[in-house]
């Protein structure tokens, strides 16, 4: 889709995150993301839950599965001999940020402020059993945690558990290259920053306080 040397999104040098560890926790943080291939017809997306495997010393990955009735899985290396990269999108905290927040707001105007990853790479299908099925575990696992009375994958009876792996296709895209966007007011001033805070954290929604704390954090 991309030349992998080049960037492919517009990040301002002052919004620029490179770190892997920042942007590895904002994927596992947000991991409901949206997955986009390329065909003959155009761009093809689906939304849909990942996991990411990184760290001590392995390549990082990201894993999912979608319907087999899905057409997008026929786009991956493996399943056509012309699938190519495939870009990922993953979005952090974000909110609306008032000029009225600034210091001095004559000729300033409204802006947005929030974090993305991008993640490219060339996803295969996963074919193994003993795979689909740790993927599958590992998902539920995921975001049944914490709840009460957890439900897992070993409650479905044989049968409808061959049905489940029958009606997906699960797969996996090796991290070939990862680019994030952490556009939090870095280019204002002092005085300004603090006022956005402030005014996030004033406005009270979830995103908005999500966002103020991200910039809190930010260096």
């Amino acid at each position: 889709m991309h030349n992998r040397m080049g960037r492919a999104v517009y990040v301002p040098a002052h919004f620029n995150e490179d770190d892997p560890e920042t942007l590895h926790a904002l994927i596992r943080a947000h991991g409901f993301g949206l997955l986009v291939t390329q065909t003959p017809d155009g761009p093809f997306a689906t939304h849909l839950p990942f996991l990411l495997d990184a760290g001590e010393g392995r390549p990082a990955r990201l894993r999912g599965h979608i319907a087999r009735a899905n057409p997008q899985w026929k786009h991956f290396a493996g399943a056509n001999a012309d699938g190519g990269d495939a870009l990922a999108v993953f979005q952090g905290p974000h909110a609306y940020v008032s000029p009225t927040w600034y210091a001095k707001r004559a000729g300033a105007v409204p802006t947005w402020n929030y974090a993305a990853v991008h993640v490219y790479g060339r996803p295969t299908v996963i074919d193994d059993r003993e795979q689909v099925d740790g993927l599958l575990d590992a998902l539920s696992a995921k975001y049944e945690a914490g709840r009460p009375d957890a439900w897992s994958l070993a409650e479905l009876d044989p049968k409808a558990r061959e049905a489940m792996r029958r009606g997906i296709v699960a797969f996996e895209l090796p991290v070939a290259r990862i680019e994030g966007k952490w556009k939090l007011s870095q280019n204002r001033n002092a005085e300004d920053q603090a006022g956005v805070i402030a005014g996030l954290e004033a406005a009270g929604d979830p995103d908005s306080v999500a966002t103020a704390r991200l910039m809190a954090k930010a260096p």
